[in-house]
């Protein structure tokens, strides 16, 4: 078995393989790690760019599209290793000891299920990437931002949140986690397809009591965007109908009408900004993602029970402030200001 498997989701990304792939196996030399390109089907050459120009990498080939939840999840099912390095195939890595400050780190805290390093944007590489920043967090109202990204608002990186701090999530993008716990916290949820899944995982680890953090001494830098574009109706969708369906499954039970009361207008709000801007089309995705979680949440029952009933966790599941409220009528865009 290995020590670490580094698994990069890949879906038509032939020319982000040829990109980004070449700084992972450069970068990744170490004893016991190995490299795996899981295919999800793709339709463009990225199996031939794999077999031509990365012969010594091993593939894993699904047999359909599982979105990025379920496509991991099958993929996870044909790797051994002690630990999982979930990875986007958007990412450059530029550090020869990127991985070496995680393992330490983790196999010193057993109590930490998983942990992220820290994320820079490609297109501006002095600033924090969207999807991580450097360690996530839920407000009170289900809604995710970061340490160094206030809903759109990116700060520029000065070594500011170079500590090591546990988080409520650790991003996709570049997650390292234990296979044993992955599994026990039943994987990522394959109904979600792509989006907030890793989200969804980690809460579930927290209410099992395990801890999550970010090691921001690791720099990675993600692209971002590249399978769904930022803007996407369909990246709309997914958002709000998995977000409510992981607040279905993981708030306590003394906080999910309420929070599910106050979402409601609140995304209304979201969907009429769409509207007076004149983007229609994300205007009724928002809509269509409250009709399909209203229609998928009699599957979810039986989850929220089996969760609730193993909590263990006594700490608080998210903040005690609504970020829409500091963002928008305080002004904060800075998490240092938070």
């Amino acid at each position: 078995m290995q020590k670490l498997s580094v698994v990069i989701l890949n879906w038509n990304g032939a020319d982000m393989l040829r990109r980004y792939l070449p700084s992972v196996i450069c970068h990744s030399q170490m004893e016991g790690v190995e490299i795996v390109v899981a295919d999800n089907a793709s339709q463009d050459e990225s199996l031939t760019v794999m077999r031509e120009e990365f012969p010594g990498i091993r593939v894993v080939r699904l047999d359909q599209n599982y979105g990025f939840a379920e496509g991991y999840n099958r993929a996870l099912q044909q790797v051994e290793a002690e630990y999982y390095l979930l990875l986007n195939n958007d990412v450059e890595i530029r550090q020869d000891d990127w991985l070496q400050s995680m393992l330490q780190y983790m196999d010193t805290h057993t109590d930490v299920a998983a942990c992220q390093p820290k994320i820079r944007w490609l297109v501006e590489p002095q600033k924090f990437e969207y999807s991580g920043a450097s360690g996530g967090y839920l407000d009170c109202y289900g809604f995710p931002f970061c340490r160094g990204r206030i809903l759109s608002a990116l700060e520029t990186d000065m070594g500011q949140y170079d500590t090591v701090v546990d988080v409520h999530w650790a991003t996709g993008c570049s997650l390292l986690i234990r296979s044993k716990d992955y599994w026990a916290a039943g994987g990522l949820d394959g109904r979600f397809f792509a989006h907030m899944e890793e989200i969804d995982l980690c809460w579930r680890l927290r209410i099992m009591g395990r801890r999550l953090v970010c090691i921001p001494q690791t720099t990675v830098w993600h692209l971002g965007g590249a399978t769904l574009a930022v803007g996407s109706p369909r990246k709309t969708y997914l958002n709000f109908r998995n977000n409510l369906l992981m607040l279905f499954k993981n708030l306590p039970e003394d906080d999910l009408k309420r929070v599910l009361c106050w979402r409601r207008p609140l995304d209304i709000l979201a969907a009429l900004h769409f509207l007076v801007t004149g983007d229609w089309k994300n205007f009724k995705a928002v809509f269509q993602a409250y009709r399909a979680f209203h229609r998928m949440k009699a599957d979810f029952v039986a989850d929220r029970q089996r969760i609730q009933q193993g909590r263990v966790k006594a700490q608080p599941d998210r903040t005690d402030y609504c970020i829409l409220w500091r963002y928008y009528l305080r002004g904060v865009r800075r998490y240092a200001d938070l």
